[in-house]
């Protein structure tokens, strides 16, 4: 009854657990989330329901076209012992036990492996309260951070790849390659030049793809950073009967910003687009707190976003062309279509 709200969530190396809290109940709200943190007690009849839900819902997601299709190219792209390109089935739910999970827990839910961010009406009463709950003293089985081993990808030489499923609607169509990663100083520029291609609204593949052949109510690309590593996809939906026509129109998208020099009005219009999108990463407490949990998260450093609003504002008509003739490899792109054969 204290009008708060918990979050749980995870990334492919981190876990989440975010309150929502009135700053007058805050002690009491926060006194319960460093119970659950430090001694859960993961009863099996619980587990058991929740467990089942979940495979429940892994089973409905298992049969959409959009999450198939997902799937393969991953597994296409790392290769299906990866730890990127390696999925669940159904079976791994009923697997999961509460030694499982506390074996888990033991080692990676610790002091010694935990960040705290705090945002908002921020007083020392509520600093004091962080500290008395989570910072006093060493809980868990404090260990070093785990180290991450990055494996190297194993790509599939195929180049297209067809997941048939007769009772499919429409076609869920997924492009991609390796690119690179967050690091790398191609990266900020780059992200400009993915937007422009097919990464908001007025993106070349919306307004050729949607908005002129009507193929697809929406089409998309954009870069996905995983670590170590970046890929650059292509996604959408439509009729079975249009995929083949999306990717040639992708393609020829592809060559045209290879070959000819983008207008500088519809540069700028990508460029505000961007900046107004990175200032609503600061425009209030929780969405900073978000931005800089990121650049824990991806292991950046602070001077990132600045960085980010110097590409923006400088990348040039003559940099979109070079980018797109430096990343758009039509030859690395993997194409992955899970539908209905015509």
């Amino acid at each position: 009854y204290y009008g708060a709200w918990l979050e749980l969530s995870s990334s492919v190396n981190y876990g989440f657990i975010t309150l929502y809290s009135l700053n007058k109940y805050f002690a009491r709200t926060l006194a319960v989330i460093s119970e659950m943190i430090k001694a859960p007690t993961f009863p099996a009849k619980e587990l058991s329901v929740v467990a089942d839900t979940n495979k429940q819902q892994f089973l409905v997601n298992s049969t959409r076209v959009e999450m198939i299709a997902r799937k393969q190219l991953n597994t296409a792209l790392f290769g299906p012992e990866h730890p990127f390109g390696r999925y669940a089935v159904a079976g791994d739910y009923d697997r999961i036990t509460p030694e499982v999970l506390r074996s888990f827990y033991r080692k990676y839910y610790h002091s010694g492996n935990c960040s705290v961010y705090i945002s908002g009406k921020v007083t020392s009463e509520i600093i004091r309260c962080i500290e008395d709950n989570l910072g006093s003293g060493q809980w868990g089985e404090v260990t070093e951070k785990a180290k991450t081993t990055l494996v190297p990808p194993v790509t599939t030489k195929e180049k297209r790849i067809f997941i048939e499923r007769e009772d499919a609607l429409q076609s869920s169509l997924k492009m991609g390659c390796f690119v690179m990663d967050r690091h790398h100083p191609d990266f900020l520029k780059a992200r400009v030049m993915v937007t422009l291609f097919g990464g908001y609204f007025g993106s070349r593949l919306m307004s050729n793809i949607r908005e002129d052949k009507g193929y697809t109510y929406g089409i998309g690309a954009g870069i996905v950073s995983y670590p170590g590593t970046g890929i650059l996809t292509v996604s959408t939906e439509a009729a079975n009967e249009y995929v083949n026509s999306i990717i040639t129109e992708v393609y020829r998208e592809m060559d045209k910003l290879c070959n000819d020099l983008v207008p500088q009005e519809e540069l700028e219009m990508v460029k505000n687009y961007m900046l107004g999108d990175l200032c609503r990463s600061y425009e209030g407490p929780f969405s900073l707190s978000d931005a800089w949990i990121y650049i824990e998260t991806a292991g950046l450093d602070e001077r990132f976003f600045i960085r980010s609003l110097d590409a923006i504002r400088g990348i040039t008509r003559e940099e979109i062309r070079i980018l797109a003739q430096k990343y758009f490899c039509k030859e690395n792109l993997i194409e992955v279509i899970a539908g209905k054969k015509v």
